[in-house]
């Protein structure tokens, strides 16, 4: 009886408290319908005419977009939510993952179709559909803040992050805001910047370690060193590798990583640095030069690019002087069609056999390589698919092949037989001294067998063509690594397997050029927060100002870096896109580090060199035909 009193009790309770409850949701829900009410009634609160057009304009999107109800009805639960904008970019194509049909039928058709909407279920199967891979690597900086690519390091700062607060601001202080907003970008362009020091510097590291190596051998002397075993060797100054290391221009931005990284890590993390190597960092062209140079260095393309420039040198009855011009004034244009990696590689190596190996003079040795770095920035210009500082501006500026000959091609050719003739009259006597070493040697080798490498003898017509097409190869696929890395191990079977008609070649060389611009293209790709805003202020300044900072900017990084900088400036005049570009090619001689091809030139040349290279030497060469461009892109219009 208790048991039931007391269940009577519990019973009274939960009445009472369910019933209060029901009134309290009672009133709740009659707050909520008074508040809608009033809201519907409240001018301020009707729904705007935008947004009823914006959904009644999603609705129409969606009853156009497929015939199928279950497609109609998935489609609109996918893109619940979704933009206007959104709705129409994922429409655009007919066959979209919602029209009805499946991924099967969809295949079977052969038809590209979008695939869902990230996050949302597959019409198939009705599992969640990632369009990337919700565990691995989430980019840091999304298209939207990049307005290229997806970037996955937090480094650098997407450069349009910077604009809203930089509205009104002059150069200096947007330099100075970038700075104080990260100062991970001053540490950067610090490292920089001595990097192209060090590029300077380079020629006295050589002299040092020369001088070093021979106080070393001197103590062995000394010492009476004796060699007691075949397999002992003999000891080496560590100060004079070391320096010899530091004097190798090829690995100058390599090593000058190392700092890089350590600055990389204090600002940022280690995984950033990864992320930025693995993702956001391509090193495609590095590879392509170091591939083209093998295939363009082997000896029937060689051979083939001799025969063809000894129409010109046969004008002037194959002297030194003649080979000398038809190199510099045919060569170059060859980068317009097989890229200027290419044409540098043929360009040099003639260079070094048929003028370089007669020992000119060290003024002439700098004019000659000056000549070769500008002629060959600017001979690619004749086209729109080779250098690739026009390719990176060439697809959104809508340049063509006719708009890049009528505009830069034909000047490109005046200016380079122009400063061609001047440096010709220049070392007119140089050039007939020249030509004797040539009669001498010429009549010396007569009484000597020839070296294996420059043998005359007939290569097969079918040995030319096989060549001709992995160049080909190499070139037309040459931003797709993966292809034309797999045609160059076929290349490499097929030089063993005519080695009769091949002459060894050394891939040391080409690799030390891709680890050069590998540095390069790692350092250089954070230095777009100062570069922006130089090339945007740029656009107020004219043609002739805009194209001699361009110019100088060149000098100080690669040309490519300089036009894809300018290409994500928005509304630039074409005055300035043309000053810009124009300034960027005419400046691709004035350093090694100005144009991609130029270490190339470099690495082939450099041998000719008693103390390696002098940059000052360099540049001070290159000025006279680097203005000389410059006057025919500016004034002849």
């Amino acid at each position: 009886m208790r048991s039931y009193i007391i269940l009577f009790s519990l019973m009274q309770k939960f009445f009472a408290i369910f019933s209060l409850m029901s009134l309290w949701v009672l009133c709740g829900y009659a707050g909520a319908q008074e508040a809608t009410t009033s809201s519907v009634h409240s001018p301020a609160a009707t729904t705007a005419p935008a947004v009823v057009d914006e959904l009644a304009h999603k609705e129409q999107l969606f009853e156009s977009a497929t015939s199928s109800e279950k497609g109609k009805a998935m489609l609109k639960d996918a893109l619940q939510g979704k933009s206007l904008d959104f709705v129409q970019t994922y429409l655009k194509h007919e066959h979209n993952a919602y029209d009805g049909h499946t991924v099967l039928e969809h295949a079977c058709m052969k038809v590209p179709f979008t695939p869902p909407a990230d996050g949302q279920p597959c019409p198939d199967c009705g599992k969640i559909v990632y369009n990337h891979d919700p565990d691995g690597v989430f980019p840091a900086w999304s298209y939207h803040y990049t307005g290229s690519k997806q970037q996955y390091s937090r480094f650098p700062i997407p450069l349009s992050i910077y604009a809203p607060a930089e509205e009104g601001m002059t150069l200096w202080q947007k330099l100075v805001h970038r700075v104080q907003v990260d100062n991970f970008n001053l540490a950067a362009t610090i490292i920089f910047l001595l990097a192209i020091m060090h590029t300077f510097l380079a020629p006295k590291f050589q002299t040092l370690a020369h001088h070093l190596e021979k106080r070393h051998k001197q103590k062995l002397r000394d010492a009476k060193f004796m060699i007691l075993h075949p397999e002992q060797r003999i000891p080496v100054s560590f100060t004079s590798t070391l320096c010899h290391f530091l004097g190798e221009v090829e690995v100058v931005f390599g090593l000058w990583i190392v700092p890089f990284f350590f600055v990389c890590y204090h600002y940022y993390s280690m995984e950033d640095f990864l992320r930025y190597i693995d993702h956001d960092t391509s090193f495609t062209e590095p590879l392509f030069v170091a591939v083209v140079m093998v295939v363009a260095s082997s000896r029937p393309i060689y051979r083939l690019a001799e025969n063809t420039l000894k129409f010109g040198a046969s004008m002037g009855k194959g002297s030194p002087a003649a080979w000398w011009l038809s190199v510099l004034s045919i060569a170059p244009l060859l980068g317009s069609f097989i890229t200027e990696p290419a044409a540098m590689t043929l360009a040099a190596i003639l260079l070094g056999k048929k003028f370089y190996q007669l020992k000119p003079s060290p003024s002439l040795c700098y004019a000659t390589l000056a000549l070769l770095f500008v002629n060959v920035s600017v001979g690619g210009t004749l086209t729109h698919f080779a250098a690739p500082p026009i390719v990176m501006v060439a697809g959104k500026w809508n340049w063509d092949m006719a708009h890049m000959f009528t505009h830069f091609g034909w000047k490109a050719m005046a200016g380079i037989l122009l400063s061609n003739l001047i440096y010709f009259f220049m070392f007119s006597r140089e050039f007939k001294r020249l030509a004797e070493v040539q009669r001498i040697n010429s009549a010396f080798d007569g009484a000597v067998p020839t070296t294996w490498e420059d043998r005359q003898d007939v290569i097969p017509v079918w040995v030319y063509g096989v060549s001709i097409f992995f160049l080909v190869w190499t070139v037309f696929f040459a931003h797709h690594p993966a292809i034309f890395i797999g045609g160059f191990m076929f290349f490499l079977g097929f030089t063993m397997a005519t080695p009769q008609y091949q002459n060894a070649f050394s891939i040391k060389v080409p690799l030390l050029v891709a680890f050069f611009l590998a540095g390069l293209l790692v350092m250089g790709g954070v230095q777009g927060w100062w570069m922006q805003p130089v090339l945007q202020a740029l656009a107020e300044l004219g043609g002739a100002i805009t194209m001699g900072i361009a110019s100088i900017l060149t000098a100080f990084n690669d040309n490519a870096s300089v036009t894809f900088l300018a290409s994500t400036v928005p509304n630039l005049q074409e005055e300035i896109k043309y000053a810009i570009v124009a300034g960027a090619v005419t400046g691709g001689g004035l350093t090694v580090i100005a144009n991609a091809p130029n270490p190339a030139g470099q690495a082939i040349l450099g041998k000719y060199f008693k103390s390696g290279i002098s940059a000052l030497s360099l540049f001070l060469w290159a000025a006279l035909p680097t203005i000389i461009m410059f006057c025919m892109f500016n004034f002849i219009q």
